[in-house]
């Protein structure tokens, strides 16, 4: 037998907004050592609402009411009926990999047991998670075979499956490795090994993946039999054993052997209903089907509902059939572009299909983001699909951007469907910003673009439009005059058209397209980085000038009716503006290991003496788009700045010419500032990094001399953290950009420590 290491205490699960005490640490999870200093925060979501890929939904078989979700970069979550509402179950999780969910097992005995197969990427640990409290707690367990939870064929499953004969005996499809089986509640693995595919083996290239085994299906009526879909290439794509595993053999006949299996759902009649592509997706699938098999006669049946030359582009992947009736099933499509996707439902087990697209409508009034391209459509990357087991009215299908449900599955006429989204925030932010006046909060998402926040508990109606550019990178206001913002950004293709720049005079409720001189392409073809997102902008303080980072750095004071060439100024290198003295800006020259400022608003720069810092400064240098800058401004005093280089915080009060070295306890990765303590000077400091070898939030009040963690246990994230910044105008308040659970803001508990 192959065991895995078991780490026998718990995790807990964090429920937004209620501080919660770990009793023990476990893997995953970094402990507070007794001597770290330590601060009690309230931690809550900003609110906006689904957002990213949730490729499996799956209701308990046990207990009505109950359901589970898993994402694919922002952990699992459960559905509380009685609160209605998600909760997030991994925010205590310290290991970033794990926040990434293959797959999701509710227990058919035991509705507070579920089981998760938790790992983003194959090239990084996986484990399986077991609760049976419901995931308020959780024993985890490192296990030898990898996952891709956030790679290609997330939507596949599901590949992690419970016996129902005997509920502490699980099976897992691997990708990579062959099929692995627990008889101890997954405490421990082994791989079996009469299954007749060991699988390919992890891939060489970091950047691929295979399908793998893409689900295992128990059948609850007749005991020892196992269903397993392959969809990796090859000659078989379906195996069934009917003696609980210990022998196998192909299923005969069916589909074509180029259409891969990608879901399973089993009947109370015991016929097993299968969606397949052409690829392992959520991209690139151009063909698929949906055949049924019926063990008890040997025979497969076709019942895809678009057959032949008029079948549109894209395969199924979503697959439910009813509980109370066998004969209701529902299919999903994927990457079905034209029209779109859509679910299709049946009642006489696939003979006639009725195309529920077409008389749905859709109320995404509580998620207005949705409808930001007209009118919200059906969906995209359709993977997910479930009917409640104790109610078939009761639906739910998952998209690219968020979860609809319906309570009106079964009825005829105008179907409606709602966002099924209430604590639930799936999505990655790449930058955001506190400014000095007008909303407290503006964001820059990953897919999503990014909003004003007027309100941090409403999904918020002010999206960035005019141009939308689905990936915000940088966000600039102008310290004077905060309504003054700048954003830049890209789409999901090389080359944006038309601009990739735009200011607000709002603060971020409207846009106005801004376009710079476009620029010669690179010696090797490249575009240049104005219309790729790569030139960052920035604002003076005052809101006069814009600076654009293009190859050739530019600026302009009249909205972009003019623009002039800078002086001085090394290409690509992250400007960041004065929050108070608008003819101040400052940049790291990495290559020349100087600081460089200007002085007359962005038309020259010059490099400044910079004593006291290091002479390597290339720590400064980053390629990466999305990256925080290096160097911040004090919102509130002229001339006073930080600079981080490689984990070590720096200070100047006189416009880079002289630095400091502070914080030297702790190693930083992100940093921000905030409004001062009462009786202090210095903004309040706010970092994700490493003190006394502790992975956390951590806050200073004196500079960066001494640092109090501020988050717990029961608040990691995954520590998955793009950016952090404090509220120049509330002391105390942080923001914090995580990659898959949105924006999390914390606020001191008074009297607590």
């Amino acid at each position: 037998m192959t065991r895995a290491p078991l780490v026998a205490l718990t995790i807990l699960a964090a429920c937004a907004g209620v501080p919660v005490r770990a009793e023990a640490p476990s893997e995953g999870v970094s402990a507070a050592r007794s001597s770290t200093a330590q601060m009690a925060y309230d931690w809550r979501n900003v609110r906006v609402g689904g957002g990213g890929f949730t490729p499996g939904v799956v209701f308990s078989p046990v207990e009505p009411g109950l359901a589970w979700l898993r994402s694919d970069m922002g952990g699992a979550y459960r559905w509380d009926a009685q609160a209605k509402r998600w909760w997030p179950l991994q925010d205590s999780v310290s290991e970033g990999n794990y926040m990434g969910i293959e797959s999701i097992a509710a227990d058919p005995v035991d509705p507070g047991t579920v089981y998760l197969a938790a790992g983003m990427n194959w090239s990084a640990p996986a484990a399986i998670f077991r609760s049976t409290d419901y995931g308020a707690t959780w024993r985890v367990t490192p296990v030898p075979f990898r996952m891709g939870g956030n790679e290609n064929g997330r939507g596949l499953g599901e590949r992690l499956a419970i016996d129902p004969f005997d509920h502490d005996r699980l099976f897992f499809g691997s990708r990579h490795q062959g099929l692995w089986q627990s008889t101890d509640a997954g405490a421990t693995w082994r791989k079996v090994g009469s299954f007749p595919l060991s699988g390919l083996g992890l891939p060489t290239d970091r950047r691929a993946t295979h399908g793998g085994l893409s689900f295992v299906v128990f059948d609850h009526r007749a005991k020892g039999r196992i269903f397993v879909g392959n969809a990796d290439p090859g000659a078989q794509h379906l195996f069934q054993s009917d003696d609980g595993g210990k022998t196998w053999h192909p299923v005969s006949g069916g589909p074509p052997a180029d259409l891969l299996p990608a879901k399973a759902a089993l009947g109370r009649d015991g016929v097993l209903t299968v969606t397949l592509c052409d690829g392992i997706g959520p991209n690139g699938i151009t063909r698929g089907a949906v055949w049924r098999f019926d063990p008890k006669a040997g025979d497969w049946q076709d019942v895809t509902p678009i057959k032949g030359k008029d079948a549109p582009v894209g395969g199924y992947m979503g697959v439910a059939v009813a509980a109370s009736d066998p004969d209701t099933v529902a299919v999903s499509t994927v990457d079905r572009g034209d029209p779109v996707d859509t679910v299709w439902l049946s009642h006489d087990g696939g003979g006639h299909w009725d195309e529920l697209y077409k008389r749905s409508v859709r109320d995404v009034s509580a998620t207005p983001f949705l409808d930001f391209d007209g009118k919200a459509n059906f969906g995209h990357w359709i993977a997910g699909l479930a009917i409640d087991p104790f109610d078939a009215n009761h639906a739910a299908y998952v998209t690219g951007a968020t979860v609809y449900a319906t309570n009106e599955l079964q009825e005829p006429g105008t179907m409606h469907w709602t966002p099924w989204t209430r604590g639930i925030e799936q999505t990655a932010i790449i930058t955001l910003t506190s400014p000095t006046g007008g909303a407290h909060l503006v964001s820059g998402f990953g897919d999503i673009s990014g909003f004003r926040h007027d309100d941090l508990a409403v999904s918020p109606p002010h999206m960035h439009l005019n141009p939308f550019l689905a990936n915000t990178n940088t966000l600039d206001y102008a310290g004077r005059a905060p309504l003054v913002m700048v954003r830049s950004g890209n789409i999901h293709a090389p080359v944006v058209p038309d601009t990739s720049l735009a200011w607000s005079a709002d603060g971020g409720g409207s846009w106005t397209r801004l376009h710079v001189p476009a620029g010669k392409a690179h010696a090797d073809g490249s575009p240049p980085p104005e219309q790729t997102g790569n030139a960052a902008i920035t604002v003076s303080a005052d809101g006069s000038t814009f600076l654009v980072e293009t190859d050739a750095p530019r600026f302009t004071r009249d909205r972009g009716a003019h623009w002039q060439t800078i002086e001085g100024l090394p290409s690509r290198v992250r400007v960041t503006a004065d929050k108070v003295d608008a003819r101040r800006f400052y940049a790291v020259d990495f290559v020349k290991g100087r600081i460089v400022r200007s002085d007359d608003g962005g038309a020259h720069f010059h490099a400044v003496a910079g004593s006291g810092l290091p002479a390597d400064l290339s720590a400064a240098r980053s390629t990466n788009r999305e990256a925080p800058p290096p160097l911040l401004a004090d919102p509130g005093r002229a001339g006073a700045l930080w600079v981080n280089l490689d984990g070590a915080l720096w200070h100047s009060a006189d416009f880079g010419e002289t630095w400091t070295r502070t914080g030297k306890t702790i190693e930083i990765e992100r940093y921000g500032l905030g409004k001062p303590a009462p009786g202090h000077d210095d903004p309040a400091l706010y970092a994700l990094g490493t003190v006394d070898g502790l992975r956390a939030i951590w806050r200073s009040v004196d500079g960066g001399n001494d640092w109090v963690r501020i988050n717990d246990e029961a608040h990691q994230w995954g520590l998955r953290i793009r950016v952090i910044s404090g509220d120049p105008r509330r002391f105390g308040r942080v923001y914090i950009g995580t990659d898959g659970r949105g924006i999390v803001y914390g606020d001191p508990v008074e009297g607590r420590k």
